[in-house]
């Protein structure tokens, strides 16, 4: 098969059948074996019953229904574990992502050699509330991963060879993040290509914009973080542990000297415990300690956590 084209989809009715259609017209006209599976994640309007009814009238559908809402991330996990295409096309399914951009985003994976090509919305048609966050979270994202020539990390128009989404996991909210889970899994040739934003057609937004700026550093951080220290996490804590407990110690035995220095020179004697350097020296102490074992137990723990990517489906059709 040529190309899976993966949805994820909230709350979608009003759209579904335009953008089967147009997807339908832009892979008949190019001859593309395809797929389109469709992921509503927990929708509470009709868009379940639109695929149903999409399915049966052609047998490139696919859908999973999960039984709540659970997220974007979660949508494209269950999406690429189903994904047959040898080239993975992911887009949003309120219409402001155009099929018609697939051809050209299919050649430069299969011609160009990318690994992962991302879409980026040069001209806007949202709020300034969604794209001064969206310039601020690209230029962070941009700094942190390395990845210079990436305008748009976030934009739901991308395409990847099949190796890197069977070789990537996407978790929690780590879908802003898919370029960056790429590079730390050997995927080097990461391109990007300007693309067509359409106004939103029907509906509002789902997502905030400095709701999503806030979520999207947190991620950003703990990706910096598991990328860099993930399965050696005693580098990171035991360092720290070791730096704050050899500070103390040195503390108070400064505090110890000096106590000593004071009464060889006939001064009125204090005890040691009267210094409020010495409180502060063994607190710097304990807190490296307790960094110290955070470090071991991140080390037995390894981030293995078996429910991380288990999810309740409904129905798969």
């Amino acid at each position: 098969m040529d190309i899976s084209v993966v949805v994820p989809l909230y709350n979608e009715e009003e759209s579904l059948p335009e953008l089967f259609a147009w997807i339908e017209r832009v892979m008949k006209a190019h001859d593309f074996s395809y797929e389109v599976i469709f992921v509503n994640d927990g929708s509470t309007d009709r868009s379940w019953q639109i695929i149903e009814q999409l399915q049966t009238k052609s047998d490139k559908v696919r859908g999973i229904k999960f039984r709540r809402n659970y997220g974007k991330s979660p949508a494209l996990y269950c999406g690429f574990e189903q994904a047959q295409g040898d080239v993975v096309i992911t887009m949003d399914a309120d219409l402001q992502d155009s099929p018609d951009e697939i051809p050209e985003l299919y050649r430069m994976i299969t011609e160009d050699g990318y690994d992962l090509v991302s879409g980026w919305k040069q001209k806007r048609y949202d709020p300034l509330s969604k794209t001064i966050p969206t310039k601020l979270f690209n230029a962070t994202a941009r700094k942190v991963s390395g990845i210079k020539n990436l305008h748009d990390f976030n934009c739901g128009l991308k395409a990847y060879r099949k190796d890197v989404i069977k070789n990537i996991e996407v978790y929690g909210e780590m879908h802003r993040y898919i370029p960056y889970l790429a590079k730390n899994a050997g995927f080097k040739k990461i391109g990007e290509k300007v693309v067509h934003h359409q106004a939103r057609k029907f509906g509002k937004t789902k997502f905030g914009g400095w709701n999503r700026f806030f979520n999207g550093y947190l991620d950003l951080i703990s990706l910096w973080f598991l990328s860099t220290f993930g399965i050696k996490p005693m580098h990171f804590f035991g360092i720290l542990g070791s730096l704050m407990f050899f500070v103390g110690f040195v503390a108070v035995i400064i505090v110890g000297a000096s106590k000593l220095y004071y009464m060889n020179q006939g001064m009125p004697y204090r005890l040691v415990t009267d210094s409020p350097y010495f409180y502060l020296s063994l607190t710097s102490m304990i807190i490296g300690t307790q960094l110290f074992v955070a470090g071991f137990l991140g080390e037995l723990i390894s981030r293995n956590a078996p429910e991380r990517n288990k999810y309740q489906i409904e129905k798969m059709i």
